[in-house]
Parts: structure tokens; C-alpha cells; sequence
């Protein structure tokens, strides 16, 4: 598969960077218990980190409110997933168990506090996969049933149109329980080095197999 950063996207932040990391032979269920109770006692411990605390404050999100800003999209409207993510945190608002694939998704977006969409590889329709900015009227149905405006949003494209986001993604590529093989789009800080950005995929990925099996590919785009 072949994935690429559009011109577009590059020329507002020459230094924007999008991990890959590709999965097969994956199998997804109900999170084991371990997931479960490290993903509530994760977030229960963030709560109280954050109680006297700005979530904007957070390096990661400040670099991507920035970005969405660039972008053309208002990140006090329409926020970052990790930022929403961390505000549910600070109200109490603990996100439950979905399945394995998206529990672990969300365990790895507060870990290391940056946006992370994971879809099944075979609702991606063909081979290439860009990341661009959406233009005007370019929308779908996203994960919370809702239809989205992408218009001015940082967007994932496959050969049918958007299917993913670093603020929302889409219903159409969603994970299941009857995902076998899936691509992990991890929406990295600009700011960070190639070098880390690979050790984290490795640490990303070698936790999300010790769950689902499977094998894993990856690389910094």
C-alpha cells in the first residue's frame, strides 16, 4: 500500500509526519481484562494528574491545535481527537470498551497523547491511502452515527473519498470483530525526530500484537 502526505498538508507544515503501521493475521474480540482495567486505571490516574491543569497546555496538543489552525479548522470547534480524548478524562467522561483493536486505539492516543485512527484494511478501497486537507462539501458518516463536514479538515482518502481523521473517523473503515488485517495511522508531533517517531511504532506495535497476534509492518511517512 502506498501512502503519501499531499503538497497540500506539506506546505503549511513542511515537517508534518503520519506513522503507518500495517497488521495481518490480527485477530479482535472482546478487550481481555488486562486492557480493561489498564485502560480505566490509565485514565482514572490522568484524571487526577489534570485535575489544576490545562489540557492545552500538553505539548502534543498544542502542536496539533496549531495544525488543525493552519488547516483552516477552528480547534476550539472541532478538536483533535486527542484532546477530546484527554477533555473526556478531566470531566470524568471515561471512554468504555468498544472492542480490543479500538480499546487498545484509545489506550495508545493517551499514552502518547497524540491522534491515532485504526481501519480495517479491507474496507480501504485500493492501494494508496493520502493524507490531505478536505476541500469544500467533502463529508461522511462518522464513528458517532453523525455526518461530518471535512471541508478545511486534515483527512485520510482512499480511492472512494475521506475515510479517516485526526478529529473523527469514519463508520465506513471501522474496525470489527471480524477484522482480520488493518492499517494504524498514527498522527504524529511535527516536531518529532524520525528516530523517535520509529521507536515508538515499534513499542505501538509490538503491544497492539501481544493482544490481537498477527504480524506488523511500519514506517514514518
Amino acid at each position: 500500500m502506498e501512502i503519501t502526505i499531499d503538497s497540500t498538508l506539506k506546505s503549511i507544515e513542511p515537517n508534518v509526519k503520519v506513522g503507518v503501521v500495517t497488521y495481518k493475521g490480527i485477530t479482535v474480540g472482546d478487550s481481555p481484562q488486562m486492557l480493561k482495567g489498564r485502560l480505566q486505571l490509565f485514565q482514572e490516574s490522568l484524571y487526577f494528574d489534570f485535575t489544576d491543569k490545562k489540557i492545552t497546555d500538553i505539548p502534543a496538543i498544542q502542536e496539533w491545535r496549531k495544525l488543525f489552525k493552519a488547516a483552516g479548522t477552528d480547534p476550539n470547534r472541532y478538536r483533535p481527537s486527542n484532546e477530546a480524548l484527554f477533555r473526556r478524562v478531566q470531566k470524568q467522561q471515561f471512554v468504555g470498551t468498544v472492542n480490543s483493536a479500538v480499546d487498545m486505539n484509545n489506550f495508545l492516543s493517551l499514552q502518547y497523547q497524540i491522534p491515532l485512527g485504526i481501519y480495517d484494511r479491507n474496507k480501504v478501497a485500493g492501494d494508496r491511502i493520502t493524507i490531505s486537507i478536505g476541500e469544500e462539501h467533502t463529508s461522511y458518516t462518522a464513528i458517532n452515527e453523525r455526518e461530518i463536514s471535512l471541508s478545511n479538515k486534515i483527512v485520510s482518502l482512499d480511492s472512494e473519498g475521506p475515510f479517516g481523521s485526526p478529529y473523527v473517523d469514519s463508520k465506513r473503515t471501522s474496525v470489527t470483530k471480524a477484522t482480520k488485517a488493518a492499517v494504524h495511522l498514527i498522527y504524529l508531533q511535527p516536531s518529532m525526530g524520525k528516530d523517535e517517531a520509529l521507536n515508538l511504532l515499534k513499542a505501538l506495535s509490538t503491544m497492539f500484537t501481544q493482544i490481537h497476534g498477527g504480524e506488523a509492518t511500519f514506517d514514518v511517512i
